[in-house]
């Protein structure tokens, strides 16, 4: 069942340590197939090095194993909570890339204060509420989900322009088209996370981008006016400015 997604989510996974996201099995990689309602992710605390494609679990929106040996990641019912509220995203990741939880710790969001971070996320990286005891005590990981949707509800967020999140007190939730482009995403996250800790140790001056500059790098990677690459059709004419 679902052999070339449970293969996309395998290598998708294999990603997260060369890529330096996580340690030891402190990940996650899901990639969901719509049209099923079904969707495939790894399974709980089985090292990297041991994973194979059959390894993965195939679960459905109400967070029930439909498939597979193993049990699943601990944080399905984040997973599916976010699949069910955010009806375009095709995967999601869950590291405790280490600079991101810094901020998670801090309880911060991950503002926008570079180019690196505008061409990816349109907005500060969300950090989400801190979960109270009775959230932790009733529905751990369910609640994980719900604290992450409540926040871009909240802040009127659009979770494709901003494909990630910090969860206070505990890491990194990103998401994507593909589970390909959520571990891509993980890992920008990761990265501007540093470069801000950096910027925000070398000076106490607002450094968060103007609007202008922000829509600049934005939009030329997303949108229907996208120049950058070669996937859009008018990157050839704008080739000299990407």
């Amino acid at each position: 069942m679902l052999e070339k997604l449970k293969k996309e989510v395998y290598e998708a996974n294999m990603q997260l340590p060369k890529l330096d996201l996580v340690t030891f099995t402190w990940g996650n990689v899901s990639g969901i197939d719509r049209d099923s309602g079904l969707f495939v992710i790894k399974p709980s605390g089985v090292a990297y090095e041991q994973l194979k494609p059959e390894d993965m679990v195939v679960v459905n929106l109400k967070g029930e194993v439909v498939e597979g040996k193993l049990n699943p990641s601990s944080d399905t019912p984040t997973h599916t909570v976010l699949y069910n509220a955010f009806s375009k995203i095709g995967g999601i990741v869950h590291t405790h890339s280490p600079w991101a939880v810094s901020f998670a710790a801090a309880k911060m969001d991950i503002p926008a204060m570079n180019t690196t971070h505008a061409d990816t996320f349109y907005n500060a990286i969300p950090a989400a509420d801190a979960l109270t005891q009775k959230e932790i005590e009733e529905d751990y990981e369910g609640n994980t989900g719900k604290v992450i949707v409540r926040t871009f509800k909240e802040r009127n967020l659009d979770y494709e322009a901003t494909p990630g999140s910090l969860v206070s007190q505990h890491g990194p939730f990103c998401w994507g088209t593909t589970p390909q482009k959520a571990v891509y995403n993980a890992k920008v996250l990761e990265v501007v996370a540093e470069e801000d800790y950096h910027t925000l140790q070398l000076t106490r001056a607002n450094s968060e981008l103007p609007q202008y500059l922000l829509d600049k790098h934005y939009y030329r990677k997303h949108g229907k006016n996208a120049y950058y690459g070669q996937d859009n059709a008018q990157s050839m004419t704008h080739a000299k400015r990407s």
